[in-house]
């Protein structure tokens, strides 16, 4: 689905959903018609009532869709991929710009410590008070925490310095159309 489309579906189940940028959950009734605005890394962003909601991957099937399933071959050595930490963090979108974390410019500082088998992240928000950023810190978490061979996922949420649009990624302004 490109970031134009919109497709009406009809939710099979309650569904829970984030109310997209304040983070307040919510639970979208069965049966219930809804549009369909994004689908980008497994998550689905939503018009519900007027409002704009976020519906996790885990509940895909609620939309009747397939949930995606993010998966990893294991390095032969045993360590934590740095490819593949950086690929879990491509499919993390945010929920109102269809451009994932990384493009964004949202990761500051990404670590590897192999021995521990941590992976330390420092991250931001396009705005200090996104109620969405515990939201987008937790599928970090979940993402990462899928990369063979890590058994611990830390994400500081940190304001310095403050995310501007020239973070983003040239490919990312391009898509937004905030290349100036």
């Amino acid at each position: 689905m490109s970031a134009q489309e919109r497709t009406i579906l009809t939710t099979t189940r309650d569904c829970p959903a984030r109310l997209v940028p304040v983070g307040d959950k919510l639970v979208i009734p069965a049966h219930t018609f809804i549009t369909l605005t994004q689908s980008l890394g497994g998550n689905y962003t939503l018009t519900y009532n007027g409002n704009m909601v976020r519906v996790d991957g885990t509940d895909a099937d609620a939309l009747g869709l397939e949930p995606l399933k993010l998966e990893f071959e294991a390095p032969a050595d045993g360590q934590i991929s740095e490819a593949q930490v950086w690929e879990a963090l491509h499919t993390v979108f945010d929920p109102e710009i269809p451009v994932d974390l990384v493009n964004l410019g949202l990761v500051y500082r990404m670590e590897i410590d192999q021995d521990s088998g941590r992976v330390e992240i420092d991250m931001t928000l396009t705005a200090p008070g996104c109620g969405m950023g515990p939201v987008l810190v937790g599928d970090v978490e979940h993402r990462v925490a899928l990369v063979p061979n890590v058994r611990e996922v830390s994400v500081d949420l940190v304001f310095d310095p403050p995310w501007q649009r020239e973070m983003m990624s040239e490919e990312a302004q391009l898509e937004t159309g905030m290349f100036f």
